[in-house]
């Protein structure tokens, strides 16, 4: 759908504006985001598979049990991800405050009906599947952020209580998280909420004033709870106790260690025979690094960029563009992947604590793969609308407008001069026109409507 309506756009719109009738090649999607995205799928599901296989064996007779769920985790979270990109971003700037109502109902039902595994009650079973309710919760909640600060941006960016206002309910989904508990999703909630607020423009007092309250708040849990304490103190000398409080981070930075340069070799990892527990989930980056070593850790996390850097971008342009909502969200997912995998790989390092995060795309963890598979729908899906907005095709869910001639100001990034486009604009046949109608109203119905 969208390869076809690509190339009827990319003809005319070379047409009008280069004066040239040879096709140019113009995408309606990032084609790159998608090969990075699916190359650490990929890399994914093979690592989890040579990480997952003893404990897979010891467990339910089965070396592929993980790999074969993992896989089936993969074919759900794409045909999830091709559904949203369907969907116009419209929909998201209206129905984000019910999402967030929605996030609060899983939250709640978790505590209520959810399945404790660890001492932790942080999964509601749904037949053979589990659900993660704190996946979806940061979706929803930065959807309302990003949707907040279009509302309330004057108040954010003018008053203490506009930028207040998004704390409180930050809070209130901390409170039901920490119960589970559940404390690294508050951390990136915490840090991604900060990172948006500060692009939105929040002044520096405020935010550095909730910025010292967040890390106090941060370090008095750490404080309070016994189990949280024991965690920081073996990450500052886990060798102290290394058959104990210590095991787990010692075992990873042996495996980070037999890795060197190049790694032991796919499947060789001698970590993974159940020394290293939580192998394909927590610490895979460990069993990774122990095979593929330092040149595979390197590779993913230059995937990992991209996909970040990428992201900051699309937020840019959107926000080049005068779509705010769209911009703040791209911005929130970029923040929220980058820190989630800063901590992941800080915690199997001995930089950090452990959190119990996941390494996007890359873990084993079926909520966590479907959910970040939706951010990089959206930010596809935002893409895209940005890229037929560069030929005028969508106006935020209105009707087409029929074009009358290059825009202006600092929004118009078309790669030609402005006398040039102007001439050829106002030279243009009514019958390239109205060629230029139709093909916008056909895109614009495929996108609504497959």
């Amino acid at each position: 759908m969208l390869a076809g309506a690509s190339a009827k756009l990319s003809d005319i719109f070379s047409a009008r504006h280069d004066g040239s009738s040879a096709p140019t090649s113009q995408r309606a999607y990032d084609l790159s985001l998608v090969l990075v995205a699916l190359a650490l799928m990929s890399i994914g599901l093979i690592v989890v598979t040579s990480a997952s296989m003893p404990v897979a064996e010891r467990e339910y007779a089965s070396p592929f049990y993980f790999s074969i769920r993992h896989g089936a985790y993969l074919l759900i979270a794409l045909t999830v991800a091709a559904g949203v990109m369907q969907v116009p971003m419209h929909f998201w700037r209206v129905t984000n405050p019910y999402l967030l109502l929605l996030a609060i109902a899983l939250l709640l039902a978790v505590l209520v009906v959810g399945r404790s595994i660890n001492g932790s009650t942080r999964w509601i079973v749904i037949g053979p599947m589990t659900l993660q309710p704190a996946e979806p919760a940061k979706l929803f909640f930065f959807t309302y952020l990003a949707g907040y600060l279009v509302r309330r941006y004057e108040e954010v960016t003018e008053n203490l209580k506009g930028f207040v206002k998004p704390l409180v309910v930050l809070f209130v989904l901390a409170t039901m998280l920490l119960l589970q508990p559940d404390f690294g999703t508050v951390v990136v909630m915490l840090t991604t909420t900060m990172g948006l607020l500060f692009l939105a423009g929040a002044p520096l007092w405020q935010f550095f004033g909730v910025v010292f309250v967040g890390l106090a708040a941060v370090v008095s849990l750490i404080v309070f709870e016994e189990y949280r304490m024991r965690r920081v103190t073996s990450f500052l000398d886990p060798w102290a106790d290394p058959f104990g409080s210590g095991y787990q981070l010692t075992q990873s930075l042996m495996a980070y260690g037999r890795g060197s340069w190049f790694g032991q070799g796919l499947g060789n990892s001698y970590q993974k025979l159940e020394f290293l527990t939580q192998a394909h989930s927590d610490f895979i980056m460990a069993i990774l690094a122990e095979e593929l070593g330092f040149a595979g850790v390197l590779a993913v996390l230059g995937l990992i960029f991209f996909l970040v850097i990428r992201a900051l971008k699309i937020g840019n342009q959107a926000i080049a563009r005068h779509r705010p909502f769209e911009g703040y969200l791209a911005y929130a997912i970029g923040i929220w992947l980058s820190f989630q995998t800063a901590v992941n790989i800080g915690a199997s390092v001995g930089i950090l604590p452990t959190k119990g995060l996941t390494l996007p795309l890359i873990s084993y963890g079926g909520t966590s793969l479907i959910v970040t598979m939706i951010t990089i729908a959206l930010l596809l899906r935002i893409d895209f609308e940005l890229r037929v907005d560069g030929v005028q095709a969508l106006d935020r869910g209105d009707k087409p407008r029929r074009l009358k001639g290059p825009a202006k100001g600092p929004a118009d990034t078309r790669p030609t001069s402005t006398s040039k486009a102007t001439s050829t604009a106002a030279g243009q046949p009514a019958a390239d026109k109205q060629q230029l109608r139709e093909v916008l109203e056909n895109v614009e119905q495929e996108a609504r409507h497959d």
